[in-house]
């Protein structure tokens, strides 16, 4: 018999707020929120602390909007590089346990302590060892979530914040995990959420008893996983630091919080995940891109697709152009876009320079991609955007990391 797993879920609690109020010990005991530009009228909120989420201040909402609920806000611009130089710190904290430690953004990680229990104690004691620790060495908090599988231990992390330790085991799933919503369940965005109450599914316990071919009939093979994943049937490993697989893409998906019929507003979001998908392809080592593919599902749950050719590249502006193009090249449809995905493939490391110059440009311009990649780490796709998105109107109904859903895409 196959030995149970322990996986850690780690979550910085309130992260660019904590920090700054590190920083800022002047600040004592006031609502803050870190934002992405104070002097930018279109500003918005990237975090907050506790006191300002208790008066009503929401990750994402337009900086004017948040003054008007609190008008003692504290406003404090986003510091990336102090983030970045954090979460770097706290992850030395995660090596002395294991080095089985897989990011999922700037404060986030899982982490695999199954070998690890035989020198330092069960996972939940090894839970609590890291959230003390972090907040004696670095002064932020961290909230633990202890499972047998990534998916349940993510879960957890979000049952009691901040500063805890949360369990959910073989024994206590269905009395825990079932009970939640099922949007509440990672990778259950808007529209799934609304297509699972369509067929009765209220409850993360009501996916796991649902009639799995409906679910696969009406979800294709996303039902199946989520499926799987209510059920706590998540084999997925947590990599190595450092590992490195066989990647065959690399790209992200996005659930609109509304639908989107303008193309100008199509493109900022295409915008946003090539931003990722370029980051992510830098990060990789594999060289540049030769296909860009892209996924387009509707108001009605249709989904399309579309893959096409192109210079090879690793730029985010050139990835979502090529997106945008396949787009219009789509059949017409009379049903607004409820969802997007960008995903690029057919890596290679060679060098292709054009006879006009432009290569210096285009050297250019994936310098300053990878000065984004840095601040943003993996999937922290929301610490930084482009001024275009962040200033268009439109766009302020968009929770920046609520209202939508962003995950990778990996071997196929």
């Amino acid at each position: 018999m196959n030995r149970t797993r322990c996986i850690l879920h780690s979550d910085l609690n309130n992260f660019y707020a904590s920090v700054e109020m590190l920083k800022h010990p002047e600040f004592g005991e006031r609502p803050l929120a870190v934002c992405g530009s104070i002097k930018d009228r279109h500003g918005v909120v990237l975090a907050k602390n506790m006191l300002a989420k208790r008066v009503g201040v929401s990750t994402g909402e337009p900086l004017f909007s948040a003054r008007k609920k609190c008008p003692d806000l504290v406003e404090v611009e986003a510091d990336f590089p102090s983030y970045v130089a954090m979460s770097q710190t706290v992850r030395k904290i995660y090596e002395r346990y294991t080095d089985r430690i897989e990011p999922f953004g700037i404060d986030e990680c899982w982490l695999d302590v199954t070998e690890s229990e035989a020198l330092f104690g069960d996972g939940v004691k090894i839970a609590h060892n890291i959230r003390e620790t972090v907040k004696k060495e670095c002064g932020v908090t961290v909230s633990v979530g202890v499972s047998w599988n990534k998916i349940f231990a993510k879960l957890a992390s979000d049952l009691k914040k901040p500063d805890a330790v949360s369990v959910i085991s073989p024994e206590n799933y269905r009395e825990v995990a079932w009970n939640l919503p099922a949007a509440d369940l990672l990778y259950v965005g808007h529209a799934t959420a609304k297509k699972l109450r369509y067929l009765g599914v209220e409850t993360i316990g009501d996916l796991a008893r649902a009639d799995e071919s409906r679910l696969v009939m009406e979800l294709g093979k996303w039902g199946h996983v989520l499926f799987e994943y209510a059920n706590g049937r998540d084999t997925s490993a947590v990599r190595e630091k450092g590992e490195t697989r066989d990647v065959k893409s690399i790209g992200n998906s996005l659930t609109c919080y509304r639908d989107l019929s303008e193309e100008d507003e199509i493109y900022m979001l295409f915008l946003l995940l090539a931003d990722s998908v370029a980051s992510r392809l830098s990060e990789s080592g594999l060289g540049r891109a030769h296909t860009v593919k892209i996924s387009v599902t509707d108001s009605e749950l249709n989904r399309f697709g579309k893959q096409g050719q192109c210079e090879p590249t690793r730029n985010a502006k050139e990835i979502a152009d090529v997106a945008m193009k396949l787009f219009r090249a789509l059949p017409k449809r009379g049903n607004p876009v409820r969802a997007l995905g960008v995903a690029v493939s057919d890596f290679t490391g060679q060098e292709q320079l054009d006879l006009f110059g432009d290569a210096k440009n285009e050297e250019k311009l994936e310098k300053a991609d990878a000065a984004v990649s840095k601040i943003r780490e993996k999937y922290g796709n929301n610490a930084i955007r482009r001024a275009t998105v962040l200033t268009d109107e439109r766009l302020k109904e968009l929770d920046i990391k609520g209202a939508h859903i962003i995950h990778p895409e990996g071997k196929k």
